[in-house]
């Protein structure tokens, strides 16, 4: 594909009418400040609000402002790797419309960029705006997914992240319908680097984004998508609990054979049952989430069907 722009700016965007007019008010100055030929590409599920249209209106108006338009909601991570693959930058940002993460460190991780790197991501020293909850989620997530899979994923990292066309065109060669952006890249390598900044609070209105079930189902498409450990870890857990079946049902032997009766039956016998019951579901469910996503991707469906692409002429 041949690059028109020096840059990209990738913005996927779902019930977000009210953060588009402030986001582009922010974000058009410091383009323009690095003296830049640029494209905004705007990825939209398609909203129950006005979003389209106001985009639409921008585009009217605005040749720089592009807007991909998807045939039903396929979720941030499809609308984030359209956007990516379908760019014309030499250089391709990733960055959310709700200003919580800054348009102005774009010029940094511009900058940052020209010193040899293929990717600049933005780590969060602060999050303003997060519950603890999801700080909580987070924290754990990044720390369980580092710990057992097969890559490197910086911590307090998101998204917000500028790539090269290099990297643009080995994630390409991809065919994952679960999109984990943050591990994609890692796992493709290259050099990369880091710039800090401050997270602030959302421009307005509310996230699209459940705070523990969505960094739950992040955490898992990292995890399961990067590593098959969860799987040796059941095997561990299976052989573990196995011997802890034998000594136990020794003890019950040398209580026989000694005459005692120290162990009660019934509770004992609930306690033991429900427990293993348990630790059964669990890997059963581990099982069961590798199996799905082996399911997905042997169907070989697309990861988005795009309805409609607008940009001014």
């Amino acid at each position: 594909m041949q690059d028109l722009f020096d840059i990209s700016i990738v913005v996927p965007v779902y019930k977000e009418a009210n953060n588009i007019q402030p986001f582009l008010a922010r974000l058009e100055p410091v383009l323009e400040r690095m003296g830049l030929n640029y494209e905004v590409l705007f990825c939209l599920d398609p909203s129950p609000d006005n979003t389209e249209e106001v985009i639409q209106n921008i585009v009217n108006h605005n040749p720089h402002i592009k807007l991909i338009v998807f045939s039903r909601r396929f979720g941030q991570p499809a609308a984030t790797m359209a956007g990516i693959l379908n760019c014309r930058g030499k250089t391709c940002v990733v960055i959310d419309v709700d200003l919580q993460d800054p348009p102005e460190l774009i010029e940094d991780m511009y900058r940052k960029m020209n010193e040899g790197f293929e990717v600049v991501y933005a780590q969060r020293r602060s999050r303003e705006g997060e519950t603890y909850v999801k700080k909580m989620v987070s924290y754990a997530g990044y720390a369980l997914i580092n710990r057992l899979s097969d890559i490197d994923i910086p911590r307090n990292t998101g998204d917000f992240r500028i790539v090269s066309r290099r990297v643009i065109e080995a994630m390409r060669q991809f065919h994952e319908t679960h999109g984990f952006l943050r591990g994609l890249v890692a796992y493709v390598g290259f050099k990369q680097a880091a710039v800090q900044y401050d997270r602030d609070p959302r421009h307005s209105g509310k996230g699209n984004y459940n705070p523990f079930y969505g960094s739950l189902k992040i955490g898992l498409n990292g995890l399961i998508g990067f590593s098959s450990r969860p799987l040796q870890l059941m095997s561990v857990i299976g052989a573990i609990l196995a011997g802890f079946s034998f000594l136990l049902g020794l003890c019950y032997l040398i209580q026989k054979l000694a005459n005692y009766n120290l162990t009660p039956g019934l509770s004992t016998t609930v306690l033991v049952v429900t427990f293993f019951s348990g630790v059964q579901l669990l890997c059963l469910g581990v099982i069961g989430e590798y199996i799905g996503r082996i399911y997905d991707e042997v169907k070989h469906r697309p990861m988005y069907i795009i309805d409609k692409i607008i940009e001014k002429n």
